[in-house]
């Protein structure tokens, strides 16, 4: 009588083991690819919040110096301007570059949006994962002049 033996033989195994470690190189370097991308585009909506807070809040501040809210918070210098409840600190009527300026402006939480945030001039919020991943907010000067916002991505 002849045994029928079940399973796999050692060629088979190798030969699997083989696509596989080849599947895996070439589908590693598209992942690491992607992350990337996703650090950039990331940074990019950032940017592009961070700029739009800006606005909102210089726009809410002429309001106030227009005199139509009450009471007026907003000063050609300084002062604050309520953006949805949060009052933004505010520099030569755009947000300071601080947590409590440009920062509540944006609604940037750093534990949730996965960010490194350093205050001074200019703040810098790096994303988390990349070596130059940053935009960087500097404070407008008198005038006013509008801050200098910029965007770094060549390292995501």
């Amino acid at each position: 009588m002849k045994k029928q033996s079940a399973g796999f033989t050692l060629i088979e195994l190798v030969i699997v083991i083989a696509i596989i470690g080849i599947l895996a190189a070439t589908a590693l370097p598209r992942y690491v690819n992607m992350q990337s991308q996703a650090r950039a585009a990331k940074a990019q909506a950032i940017y592009g919040s961070v700029k739009s807070a800006a606005a909102l809040a210089r726009a809410n501040c002429m309001v106030d110096l227009a005199g139509l809210t009450s009471p007026s918070t907003c000063t050609a210098t300084g002062g604050t301007t309520n953006m949805d409840g949060i009052a933004v600190e505010m520099l030569n009527q755009y947000p300071a570059p601080t947590l409590d300026g440009i920062i509540a402006a944006a609604q940037l939480d750093p534990g949730a949006d996965g960010l490194n945030i350093s205050i001074g001039n200019p703040v810098t919020i790096d994303i988390k994962g990349g070596s130059s991943c940053r935009i960087a907010y500097g404070a407008a000067s008198a005038g006013p002049v509008a801050p200098a916002i910029s965007l770094d991505i060549s390292g995501c």
